[in-house]
């Protein structure tokens, strides 16, 4: 089979195209034909060496889609439609970034779905994330509070946008790019924020005088504390992204977090197999219904790695890139 293998620690480069043999199947292992697979930032900082755990060579990949070609698991007969999701993937054994992957029978859900497989493989690393931020900040139905996302044209802030678009939620978004305002304004964002590097409080006081009730925060370690300063105080922050890196350096709880305003975070390992089957299948459907707008930026070849690479690490997407073998 074609497998894009990371061989090392580097730029976009490292990553080759190889003729790998298909992998045997194994007790509580199913072999999974790849269909498509979403690129995620995660992996790019993994590439460029910043997960001190991955030994090289490595196939990447926290994610994908596809049929199960052989499985040691009865509910998994052989052409059924699955997605998977983290548990290691592409870090501790090879992930999607191949014509076939063997993964883990715990980590498979099964998907019944009319979609294509490009669009289907930008579903579930993407609007699990944003359905599990979603919930930690206590947005839901009904349309209560205001929602800042800060990273909106990430495929997580998209994804965020049209789920939180479709409760009624009134939304504001940050991007760093004008190009990019209606790529948001077409996720159902309501107020554009153009991110100048300067301070945001005056572009959002002007939409929101007490602020937001809600900050979904997938830049992260940089801007996570100015984040707890624009949220109304009483409100809550979640970090859910990384755009700028792991850690916020020098954090002092006591001093940064306003007295009453919550800081919680979501991590999508808290949402891998059955913990996020009925989630995927209920998002599923309402993509089918028209409800939720995914968007999907730019499908590329496997062929293709290193340009699709390089093309996620320019930040020149607005949604999710995808690959499909």
């Amino acid at each position: 089979m074609r497998a894009a293998v990371c061989v090392r620690a580097g730029g976009p480069e490292v990553l080759e195209i190889r003729e790998v043999p298909v992998p045997e199947v194994r007790e509580g292992w199913s072999l999974v034909r790849v269909k498509g697979a979403g690129l995620n930032r995660s992996e790019l900082r993994t590439r460029q060496g910043h997960s001190p755990n991955v030994r090289f060579p490595r196939v990447l990949g926290i994610e994908c889609v596809g049929t199960v070609a052989a499985s040691t698991a009865p509910e998994l007969p052989e052409g059924t439609t699955v997605a998977a999701v983290m548990g290691e993937m592409g870090r501790e054994f090879d992930g999607g970034y191949a014509e076939y992957a063997l993964l883990p029978n715990s980590l498979l859900m099964p998907v019944t779905t009319t979609l294509a497989w490009d669009v289907l493989a930008a579903l579930p690393e993407t609007y699990l994330t944003a359905q599990g931020s979603l919930d930690a900040l206590g947005v839901g139905p009904g349309g209560q509070g205001r929602l800042l996302i800060r990273g909106g044209t990430s495929s997580v802030g998209m994804a965020a946008a049209s789920i939180a678009a479709g409760y009624g939620v009134e939304i504001a978004a940050t991007t760093r790019r004008r190009d990019k305002v209606g790529a948001l304004i077409g996720a159902g964002v309501d107020h554009v924020i153009v991110d100048t590097g300067e301070p945001l409080t005056a572009g959002l006081r002007a939409i929101w005088p007490e602020g937001p009730d809600h900050v979904l925060d997938l830049v992260g370690a940089r801007t996570a504390v100015d984040s707890l300063r624009l949220v109304r105080r009483g409100g809550t922050v979640c970090v859910a992204g990384s755009l700028s890196g792991w850690a916020i350096p020098d954090f002092e709880p006591i001093a940064m977090i306003p007295s009453g305003t919550r800081l919680t975070a979501f991590h999508s390992d808290d949402i891998k197999g059955s913990a996020g089957a009925a989630v995927l299948q209920r998002i599923v459907h309402q993509v089918e219904a028209g409800v939720y707008r995914p968007n999907v930026d730019r499908v590329f070849g496997l062929d293709d790695i290193v340009a699709a690479h390089r093309y996620m690490e320019n930040d020149q997407a607005s949604g999710k890139v995808v690959v499909v073998p």
